[in-house]
């Protein structure tokens, strides 16, 4: 008989690519992965993935157990969602992904207060700049920065984050002045990887400076913070992130980079799940108390830590 087991860590692997992206997932080793492909494939009598220089490929039949496995684990989630819905104890575990700053400096520091009203509510905090999926149960909660791609959820807006220019004052007089009619021949840009939430404000900035030399992408917006605050280049940075680093100056532009919307997501089917629904009422509230430190006036472009420069 097929264990169910095996078929779930094959869809890992197929999905992944490799052991390794497979065993994170699954929060096994590696090894652990393999004896499971091992374990399907002897069921089976058939060769499901090949191993290739470019990590492992469905096989004809590994295609077809592959759909196969696919909709069985639909079924699975959608009878676990159903499930869990009407579990109307307020305790368990509720899963929460955003991104590492945002994990680090808002998130983490509030679910104490949290903890202190709903003790029986675990937070299972997941900072990934990449958007995990609700519907497989990845996550219950998604803090994001950006439309997803996924069907089936509940998105709502609870805030917004301002974006600046920053640089060290070192970096500044090492380098010039910035000309932007010029494209800031001669700078050195830190930006964000392709599929990253913050995308459009490095576009903002790789555009402002089309001539300037991007030096260093990062899948890790603190990594980009700290890159710049030691002399690494122009950044475009959260405000509430970079407003706080000693190091940085932030540069006054003609046209301020693009903000951002803070989306709060969750799957329909879990929206009403008491433990859920608290934690998403938390987060919400959180965000909106944060709003001016998140999202300052415009008048505070002017305060003693700007820089003015000629664009």
């Amino acid at each position: 008989m097929l264990d169910w087991d095996d078929l779930r860590f094959f869809l890992a692997l197929a999905r992944h690519g490799t052991l390794s992206a497979a065993a994170k997932v699954l929060h096994v080793s590696q090894s652990t992965v393999g004896r499971r492909l091992t374990s399907l494939e002897a069921t089976l009598a058939v060769r499901l993935l090949n191993r290739t220089p470019d990590g492992y490929v469905p096989t004809l039949a590994g295609v077809a157990v592959r759909e196969k496995a696919e909709q069985l684990e639909a079924a699975a989630l959608a009878l676990e969602r159903d499930v869990s819905g009407r579990d109307a104890r307020l305790r368990g575990l509720v899963r929460v992904t955003c991104a590492e700053t945002m994990a680090a400096q808002i998130l983490a520091p509030s679910f104490a207060r949290l903890h202190a009203s709903y003790p029986d509510v675990m937070v299972e905090l997941i900072p990934n700049p990449r958007e995990l999926s609700l519907s497989m149960r990845e996550a219950d909660i998604s803090v994001r920065l950006k439309q997803p791609e996924q069907h089936d959820l509940v998105l709502r807006r609870i805030g917004g984050i301002a974006f600046g220019l920053y640089a060290t004052a070192d970096y500044l007089a090492d380098h010039g002045a910035m000309d932007f009619g010029d494209g800031c021949s001669g700078h050195r840009l830190i930006t964000q990887l392709d599929d990253t939430q913050e995308m459009t404000q490095s576009a903002w900035l790789t555009e402002l400076a089309s001539r300037a030399t991007v030096v260093l992408q990062t899948s890790s917006h603190e990594a980009a913070v700290l890159a710049a605050a030691n002399g690494g280049g122009l950044a475009c940075l959260a405000r509430f992130r970079a407003d706080a680093e000693p190091r940085l100056t932030r540069i006054s532009v003609r046209v301020a980079p693009p903000s951002a919307d803070v989306l709060l997501l969750v799957h329909k089917d879990n929206r009403d799940t008491p433990r859920i629904r608290v934690v998403l009422t938390h987060i919400t509230e959180c965000i909106r108390a944060l709003g001016p430190m998140l999202q300052p006036e415009d008048a505070s472009e002017q305060d003693a830590r700007a820089m003015a420069v000629r664009s």
